[in-house]
């Protein structure tokens, strides 16, 4: 597996990237991360590869301030992290997302802190976030859909 910022040659694989929309509605599908990056570099788009296919995306907002979530300008948001339908039940995210720490620590040195929301009815993701070590410390956000939880992972 390989995770890695997002390049035009993804584009296709992005395309033609799946997710039911019982869980597209607590993420955003690559197609509109990327409408989000050409406006805003800020918003760096990345991709999980196994064996030449495109199995997950994520991206993570660089921009402390631009992070409502925290007051602390050296956090970095994860944001829109999914894994195609296709390839689910198989490790990939947990696997990527145990990664994530060291992909922070070596593209974005001045960071330390990642730092995400999920909706508080996303059983799986919340589950899934715990296993890869981000913690609830009981904050939550009222987002437009209701209740986002905020996890935390110190660096």
């Amino acid at each position: 597996m390989k995770v890695r910022k997002y390049e035009n040659k993804d584009h296709q694989a992005a395309l033609e990237y799946i997710l039911p929309p019982e869980q597209a509605i607590f993420t955003s599908i690559p197609a509109e991360v990327l409408a989000t990056f050409r406006n805003d570099i800020f918003n760096q788009p990345f991709v999980i590869y196994s064996n030449q296919q495109l199995v997950g995306w994520f991206a993570l907002y660089t921009e402390g301030s631009g992070n409502i979530y925290t007051n602390n300008k050296q956090a970095i948001l994860l944001k829109s992290f999914s894994i195609d339908v296709r390839f689910q039940k198989r490790g990939f995210g947990l696997d990527s997302l145990k990664l994530l720490p060291n992909i922070v620590k070596q593209q974005y040195k001045d960071k330390n802190e990642i730092i995400l929301t999920v909706h508080e009815t996303n059983d799986a993701a919340i589950s899934l976030y715990r296993k890869a070590g981000f913690i609830h410390k009981g904050e939550n956000y009222n987002g437009e859909y209701g209740i986002e939880m905020i996890f935390r992972m110190s660096l």
